[in-house]
């Protein structure tokens, strides 16, 4: 453990649209904001290719190039952004420490934890490689269904969330093929008679996704095993999306945040308050709802916003 204890008024963990806006936000207000990307600096934006329904992009933005900008913005009002990520909290006092690496040791006045939340996937060697390459591997519909208008798509997946993107997909492309690897769905008897009862769908039961296939460019269809016959089929399609759940990167606050049963943290209604005070969330760490880059954005904004109400507060 370092020996020296830096001494932080706003403290952001995690970057993204969340982390940065909260840094732009908190910047503007004069409250020195110091932020640690973490693993993935610019979040899970900066494996997406296309951003096309972020407001303010009449053409479009890689989100890498998205993240840098919205990272140069927060620069500008004097963010300081740094290298690095949290790997321990203690939240049982009024000064809240955070420790970076294993090594520094942070007290904070306020923290707006931003860490966002990993897209569970199959981890096929196939799958990584297109997802990596830009390809035609997504876990997100509502993110890049639009790129795969008219063409036939596969998913797999089989609770709420696959249901719904399955459907949403419907509506943009020629034929949805539906991978469930178990004989029956996890999702409500609703979400699972939409996607029975459109046209557009095929659902193929009991199957499990074999091999990701394409020219090492782009995706032009996947192999699946029907794993009650074994036989092992390919089935044509330039997009492949993983609707498998997701995973927040919250472990390191159990012992200290509330979060729900997957692991999302609880934030109070219409605020991103936590049961911390002085700590807030604010991004995909506490949404498993819309996970967008705008929502992400706007909570960002309120995670600030209530950081600075905090202090202001204190000082009374």
């Amino acid at each position: 453990m370092s020996d020296t204890i830096e001494k932080i008024k706003c403290l952001i963990i995690g970057s993204g649209p969340a982390g940065y806006t909260a840094a732009i936000y908190a910047a503007r207000a004069n409250m020195n904001p110091i932020l640690y990307q973490g693993m993935q600096p610019g979040g899970q934006l900066t494996t997406t290719n296309e951003v096309e329904n972020f407001p303010g992009y009449a053409d479009g933005i890689t989100g890498p190039e998205m993240m840098m900008q919205l990272q140069e913005q927060a620069k500008r009002f004097g963010a300081d952004i740094r290298d690095g990520w949290a790997t321990k909290v203690d939240f049982s006092a009024q000064s809240h420490k955070v420790w970076i690496n294993d090594s520094i040791e942070l007290q904070c006045e306020t923290v707006i934890i931003s860490t966002g939340a990993s897209a569970k996937y199959l981890g096929l060697p196939s799958e990584q490689h297109y997802l990596n390459m830009g390809g035609g591997v997504s876990a997100c519909a509502v993110c890049d269904g639009f790129f795969y208008r008219n063409r036939d798509v596969v998913i797999v997946g089989a609770g709420d969330s696959a249901c719904e993107e399955a459907h949403y997909l419907s509506k943009l492309c020629k034929k949805v093929t539906m991978l469930v690897r178990s004989e029956k769905f996890r999702a409500s008897k609703i979400m699972e008679e939409r996607v029975r009862k459109t046209e557009n769908i095929e659902i193929l039961m009991n199957h499990d996704t074999v091999e990701v296939v394409g020219d090492q460019h782009v995706v032009y269809g996947v192999k699946a095993l029907n794993k009650n016959t074994g036989e092992v089929i390919e089935i044509p399609a330039t997009g492949f999306f993983v609707a498998i759940g997701h995973k927040p990167n919250t472990d390191i606050f159990a012992d200290y945040i509330s979060l729900d049963e997957t692991g999302y943290i609880i934030n109070v209604p219409g605020t991103s308050r936590t049961n911390v005070d002085g700590v807030f969330v604010a991004g995909d760490a506490a949404d498993q709802v819309y996970r967008q880059a705008i929502t992400a954005a706007g909570t960002g904004c309120m995670a600030a916003l209530d950081a600075e109400r905090y202090l202001a507060s204190k000082e009374d």
